[in-house]
């Protein structure tokens, strides 16, 4: 047994995709529209066949997001070295998203950083 995907809301459906795009070298379907309730999603498609839906439709309930709360509460991306750890770091950092830590050893043995994305959501970057 396998995840096949994981979804998420999300507000700027465009701007998300982009980021997932440009920093974790996502490849995104051409979309999908439900006119009836307008609902538009893209899969994003990762080299190891990892896939992230995107989604948005009018009238989602968007409330404040804090890090430490119940529920999914982050996305991991393994990049295959410190150094890449390092580097994507640098440059989530040097476009203004936040850093919550790292990059670091953590306890239970991994290296990583942790960055929230354009809309409050933890990423989390592994070996």
């Amino acid at each position: 047994m396998r995840i096949e995907h994981v979804a998420m809301y999300v507000n700027d459906l465009e701007r998300a995709r982009l980021f997932f795009e440009n920093y974790f070298g996502a490849k995104s379907n051409s979309g999908y529209h439900n006119t009836k309730i307008d609902f538009r999603s893209y899969f994003l498609s990762f080299d190891d066949g990892a896939r992230l839906e995107l989604m948005t439709k009018p009238g989602m309930a968007d409330e404040r997001k804090s890090i430490a709360r119940t529920g999914f509460i982050h996305i991991a991306f393994s990049v295959g070295s410190r150094e890449k750890v390092d580097e994507l770091t640098k440059a989530l950092d040097g476009a203004g998203y936040t850093i919550l830590s790292g990059p670091r050893n953590t306890g239970d043995g991994y290296y990583e950083s942790c960055v929230v994305d354009i809309e409050g959501k933890q990423i989390e970057i592994t070996i």
